[in-house]
């Protein structure tokens, strides 16, 4: 199964460089079966972009996924901080096995089910 999430353009081209292999979130997927992240990269590119193999997902308080990932997270502790300002729980997903496609593909054409980019994330056949 595959998620989609949108990320702004200035993260997935971390992601890209392989500058950035976690991707944080405030909210995870329910469904324990997603193997593989679709990165759909917002406006001004607003096109799929990449695709990444999950290597693993750990939940903690935002000071201690801070403390685990920062190195490889591609985002500074004040972003960081404000991101999840108000969070007891933060999420960072690793990234591995990330794939970018030859060229960026409308979301209509990469998948015609999704109506709009997510807001956080969808789930995607």
């Amino acid at each position: 199964m595959k998620a989609m999430l949108s990320i702004k353009p200035e993260y997935v081209d971390r992601i890209l460089k392989g500058e950035k292999t976690y991707e944080f979130r405030r909210r995870i997927f329910r469904r324990h079966d997603v193997d593989t992240i679709v990165i759909y990269a917002t406006s001004p590119k607003s096109a799929v972009v990449a695709e990444a193999t999950i290597g693993g997902i750990l939940e903690e308080t935002p000071e201690g996924i801070w403390e685990q990932t920062h190195d490889h997270g591609g985002i500074d502790e004040d972003g960081f901080m404000d991101y999840f300002k108000g969070s007891d729980i933060a999420y960072a997903i690793e990234l591995s096995q990330v794939t970018r496609f030859p060229e960026p593909i409308p979301l209509s054409d990469y998948a015609p089910e999704v109506k709009a980019p997510p807001q956080s994330f969808v789930y995607i056949q």
